[in-house]
Order: structure tokens, then C-alpha cells, then sequence
């Protein structure tokens, strides 16, 4: 093939493009139509995170200055969409001839917010002492060689472009291998289960009945405290109502599925029960109450998210980042503003995905250090938390509103010994337990146990004072007790503390023989 003139500019062009790609590990951004400008960019802990390089013939340091100004421009674009601070840019021309009037200004740092953009002229006509220069600025040698003596043809230049290319190539296609890890096996079991269980729970009681939720396994602080552990993890898979599990289901699909294909199948469940446990943990100890959901743990997810966010922040930022952000505040922002929403479980859900990714971490990452302290302030963290909550006594009364409510569900429901053991075994985990006391003296009351439920109202008054409903049956177990000046005196107290209830004013009326 014959000589072709001017292709000297292209060769070295292509060489350097080629250089940052597969010997600095450079990934191509953007390329223009006619191949004649290229950005790329580094996760890596370069000097510069963005290289432009540009293939024109320079002439006159106006267009220069314009050119440098734009780069400036475009690279506070990317800066503000990768949210990295600061950015620093290598403006690299490759030209024939240097301007010919003055360009002194290329040596100054053009500045624009927090992108910093430095440029270099890389001219044939001064080949050897601008390479210096590179290799100076990369702190690496550039082992680019510009045949002086031969000639240049197409079939090199085009062979060099190709190696350029096929670099950028090698690594898009290893960036899309990373989200091709595995197939989001685990979690549609994950989305067939909570499906199941769901139908399930509406055949024996409806998914809305708390009887029903404790049930078939939702996280009830009573029965954990009194060593149900499995309850930390099953919670995961009940819902309450059917919205609650077509949201949690089609929040599954999505970021679940994506995890898993990041993180691969085994991973992604060790994250999901991790996170699954971080979130029954969390509620434990800020909101006793009956809760369930997948919640947590696809909050478990958005915290895998975010340490693959850590691992690759470009990547994460030019792919998923601030969709995955919003997402997250979001969901805390409507949790905190709307009743009824554990929170508590989101937020831990979100740590416990994010310590969980941190000790699994991405596959064909070994970082045993890292992994070790992950996993070190994981059980640290987790063992702190689970004295914390089996020593905090001060929930009894959240304990104790639970346990009556779960106790009236299974009375409601003809199941009276099933709500006598729940009632009894709860209450001897809790310091305060006035409402289960009395509903123990009400099931005592109906199986005509008049001595064994004035010993349960009794308890019931003593720890809370102002509970007129107990005051008022514990007159009344008095009262079939022959116990009549004590029955009075209960009746009495209850009309002191609810005037409203004529019920009471009318039995203490008759005891008192008004007419």
C-alpha cells in the first residue's frame, strides 16, 4: 500500500488512546462521529480520573483557548453527574505544529467550580520531548515509538485504531459482566413463597387478622423474647394485606433480581437474610408491635446497591446511583411521615444488606481484610443490639398492649387456652403487664374462677392505678366472692375514674341499696 501523508497524527493519536486503555486501564466514555476526539475515564487511583484526547490540526491559540474552555464546561458536567469532588482532567491535542502565535495559557490549570482541567500539546514536530512530558504527568513510561524513517499506512493506522477500540471494548464488556453475575433465582423463591404464604394466611383468618400474622410466623416481640429466634427471618416472607405484597413483590422483582445478578446466588441470600435479620432486629428493639414484610430485607438490597456504589462509585453514578439514592430517601421520607410503616426494620434492613455485601463482596474480589473487619463490626454490632433488646425491659408496655391484643384475637376466635398461654408466658418476661393481667382475670372471670381472677385484677390495679375497667371487675369478683365491702369499694373507684360509665354508677347504687 502506498504512503499516505499526514497519517503520522492519527498513528500517534491512536497509539496513546491505546496506551490509556489497555495499559492504564482506561474506559472509553464518549467518541465523537468522526473518531476525532475521545474521552475516557478510571476507577482507579490516577492523577487524572477523565483524559480527552483530541485529534486536530492546531493553527491559531484562539481556537485553543475556546477548545479548553469547553472542555472545562463538559467536564463540570460529568463531574456533577458522577457527584465526585474534585475532578481532574488531562486535555491532551494531538497536532502536526504547535499554534503560532502565543499559547503560554495552556500551561495554567483552567478551573471551573471544582473540575480542574490541564492541557498538553502532543506534536510531531516535537514528538519526543511532549512523550517526556506525558510520561512526567503519568509518572509511567509511554512506550509509544513514531516511525520517523518508514512510512505510515492505512493498514497500520487502522490496525493500531482497532487495538485502541478492542480495549475500551474489553472493559464495557467486563463492566457488563458484572451485572450478569448469576440468574435472580432466589429471589422469584423468595417472591413464590411470600406468595403462598400469603394465599394461605387469607384461607385461615385473612392476612390482616394479628392472630393469623403471628401465626404463620410475623415478627412478634413476645414470642421472640421468650426464644422463637426463627422469627427474626420468617417475617421476611408475611405480608399484611394484599397492596403490601404487591408492593413488596414488585420491589422484589426489581432490585432483588438486579443484586443477584450482581452479587451472584449465593451471596445475594446470605445478603437478603442478613438483611432480613438486621430489619426484625431493628423493629425489635424501636417498635415492638406485630410487624411483617419483605421490607427490610429489599432495604437489605439497597444497601448491597450502595457498597457496590463504594466498590465502583463511576460506574454506580453513571448506571443506577442516584435512582438507587432517591429510591432510598423516598421510601425513609414516607415511612417517617406516614403511621404504620416500621421504619425501624427499613433502616436496619438497610445496614445489615450493606455490612452483609461487605462481607461477602463482589465475586472475584478477595479482600480477606476487608471482609474480616466487615465481618468483625457485623457480629460486633449485631451482639450489642441482641443484649441490648433481651435486657431492655422498659418495652413492657408495648410488650404488654401487643400480647393483649394478639390474647383478644385468639379469645374473639373461641381459642381461650391458647390465649391463656400466650398470656401467661408473656408475662413473665415483662415488669409491667396490667393489660394482660387483666385479660387473664377475664378468662379466670368467664371459666367462674372468681378467686384466681380477682388475684389477676388485682395485679392488673397495682401496677396501673388508673385502670377502671380492672377496678370494675375486680369489684365484680369480689362481689360473687361475698366479698361485699371490697366489691363496693372497687365499684367506687371505678366511678372516680370513669364518671361516664353508668354501669358503674348503677351497680355501686344498688350494693348501696339507693333507689
Amino acid at each position: 500500500m502506498g504512503k499516505v501523508l499526514g497519517f503520522k497524527e492519527d498513528y500517534l493519536y491512536w497509539s496513546i488512546v491505546k496506551q490509556l486503555s489497555v495499559q492504564y486501564h482506561y474506559r472509553m466514555v464518549t467518541i465523537s462521529d468522526d473518531h476525532q476526539e475521545i474521552w475516557l475515564e478510571t476507577d482507579k487511583d490516577k492523577a487524572f480520573h477523565i483524559v480527552r484526547i483530541i485529534r486536530h490540526d492546531l493553527d491559531w491559540a484562539n481556537w485553543l483557548k475556546r477548545d479548553i474552555e469547553r472542555a472545562s464546561l463538559i467536564g463540570e458536567q460529568i463531574r456533577r453527574k458522577l457527584i465526585k469532588k474534585p475532578l481532574t482532567i488531562l486535555n491532551v491535542y494531538i497536532t502536526t505544529y504547535e499554534p503560532v502565535d502565543d499559547y503560554e495559557f495552556i500551561h495554567k490549570q483552567r478551573i471551573e467550580n471544582k473540575t480542574t482541567v490541564t492541557s498538553q500539546i502532543v506534536s510531531t514536530a516535537s514528538y519526543s520531548a511532549r512523550i517526556n512530558e506525558l510520561e512526567t504527568i503519568f509518572t509511567k513510561p509511554f512506550s509509544i515509538e513514531l516511525p520517523l524513517d518508514e512510512e505510515i499506512d492505512e493498514q497500520k493506522i487502522s490496525k493500531i485504531k482497532q487495538a485502541a477500540l478492542a480495549g475500551s471494548v474489553k472493559k464495557a464488556k467486563e463492566e457488563q459482566q458484572l451485572f450478569q453475575r448469576g440468574k435472580p433465582i432466589f429471589t422469584y423463591i423468595f417472591m413464590a413463597i411470600q406468595i403462598m404464604i400469603f394465599l394461605l394466611m387469607e384461607m385461615n383468618g385473612g392476612s390482616t387478622n394479628t392472630k393469623t400474622l403471628v401465626d404463620y410466623g410475623a415478627k412478634y416481640s413476645p414470642y421472640i423474647m421468650s426464644g422463637e429466634w426463627w422469627r427474626f427471618f420468617t417475617p421476611i416472607v408475611v405480608h399484611i394485606g394484599f397492596m403490601h405484597l404487591l408492593m413488596n413483590t414488585l420491589s422484589l422483582y426489581f432490585i432483588g433480581s438486579e443484586v443477584e445478578r450482581l452479587y451472584g446466588n449465593i451471596r445475594f441470600l446470605i445478603i437478603y437474610l442478613i438483611a432480613g435479620f438486621g430489619g426484625s432486629l431493628a423493629s425489635l428493639i424501636i417498635t415492638p408491635s406485630v410487624s411483617a414484610g419483605a421490607s427490610g430485607a429489599i432495604f437489605g438490597c439497597f444497601g448491597a446497591l450502595l457498597f457496590f456504589g463504594m466498590t465502583y462509585p463511576k460506574l454506580f453514578f453513571r448506571t443506577m446511583g442516584m435512582n438507587i439514592i432517591i429510591l432510598i430517601a423516598i421510601n425513609l421520607g414516607y415511612g417517617f411521615s406516614v403511621s404504620g410503616i416500621d421504619n425501624a426494620g427499613h433502616i436496619g434492613g438497610l445496614i445489615g444488606g450493606f455490612l452483609a455485601a461487605g462481607i461477602v463482596h463482589l465475586p472475584k474480589h478477595k479482600q480477606s481484610i476487608k471482609q474480616l473487619l466487615f465481618a468483625g463490626a457485623t457480629i460486633i454490632l449485631t451482639y450489642g443490639l441482641l443484649q441490648y433488646a433481651y435486657s431492655d425491659r422498659n418495652q413492657s408496655v408495648y410488650f404488654d398492649r401487643t400480647t393483649g391484643s394478639l390474647a383478644q384475637e385468639y379469645m374473639t376466635a373461641g381459642n381461650s387456652n391458647k390465649a391463656y398461654e400466650l398470656l401467661t408466658d408473656s408475662i413473665d418476661k415483662m415488669e409491667n403487664h396490667p393489660l394482660s393481667s387483666f385479660m387473664l382475670g377475664n378468662i379466670e372471670f368467664e371459666r367462674g374462677h372468681f378467686q384466681e381472677a380477682s388475684h389477676h385484677y388485682e395485679e392488673s390495679v397495682k401496677q396501673q392505678p388508673t385502670f377502671h375497667e380492672a377496678h370494675y371487675n375486680l369489684g365484680l369478683s369480689y362481689y360473687n366472692l361475698q366479698r361485699i365491702e371490697e366489691a363496693k369499694r372497687q365499684f367506687q373507684k371505678a366511678v372516680e375514674l370513669s364518671p361516664d360509665h353508668e354501669e358503674y354508677q348503677n351497680i355501686l347504687n344498688q350494693l348501696n341499696g339507693a333507689p
